[in-house]
């Protein structure tokens, strides 16, 4: 319980859908210990928000229409190391929740989450810890132990500096289309890139790339994934 004392939870909430943000900030606005600080639309009116208020929580969906949220996340966690991110999302693929992982993102929940539900998992990641939605919990446990147990046969194959950004981009949770619209490239030469990159790995699922990726850092300020507390 709050005190008189006790500062509440800044919130930031960050979703394309308005009538979504609209509801999320009613409910949120009756719990007396959360305070939503602001809304965004965007990525780039994410960043600008995140900057400007400095909230505790941002709670943000994957997809934006200028850009993807493990990039937003990510660009977050740099630039502002005391704000966490939730994600509150509909994806529910591996591949998506690994680049959440691997992009330092604080929890990740589910839009079906109940009101109660959703309230706790503000309060657990602005108290420290890291979450992830039951509905998804045992699949991606026993994905994420297939991927740790994955060994390629040549464990750093040698990647130009552009494969490894497709490469992290791929990580991310990207498209060929959006990685060909973030790097100017045509969608044949992102195909291509993929392609060889998956050559050059031993891998056929895009998943397996992304592991790759998170367990050898190959791109200047890539963190591995964290322990994800339940």
């Amino acid at each position: 319980m709050l005190t008189a004392k006790t500062k509440s939870i800044q919130v930031l909430i960050a979703d394309a859908q308005e009538i979504f943000r609209v509801g999320l900030r009613a409910i949120l606005g009756e719990d007396r210990t959360l305070t939503v600080a602001g809304e965004a639309a965007t990525v780039a009116q994410t960043l600008q928000e995140v900057g400007r208020l400095k909230p505790d929580v941002v709670v943000m969906d994957l997809r934006f229409p200028d850009g993807s949220g493990s990039e937003t996340c990510r660009t977050i966690r740099q630039q502002c190391p005391d704000t966490r991110v939730l994600f509150l999302t509909s994806e529910a693929h591996e591949e998506a929740i690994l680049s959440a992982i691997a992009v330092d993102a604080n929890g990740y929940v589910l839009k079906g989450i109940n009101t109660q539900g959703l309230i706790q998992a503000i309060h657990s990641v602005a108290g420290g810890q890291s979450i992830l939605d039951t509905a998804i919990t045992q699949p991606v446990l026993a994905r994420m132990k297939s991927l740790s147990e994955y060994r390629p046969a040549n464990p750093r194959p040698p990647l130009s500096s552009q494969q490894q950004r497709v490469l992290a981009l791929v990580a991310e949770g990207k498209t060929n289309k959006e990685i060909a619209a973030t790097m100017a490239l045509s969608d044949k030469t992102v195909r291509n890139y993929v392609r060889y990159i998956f050559q050059k790995l031993q891998v056929s699922r895009r998943a397996q790339a992304a592991a790759h990726c998170v367990r050898y850092s190959l791109q200047e300020n890539f963190k591995p994934p964290r322990t994800i507390s339940l």
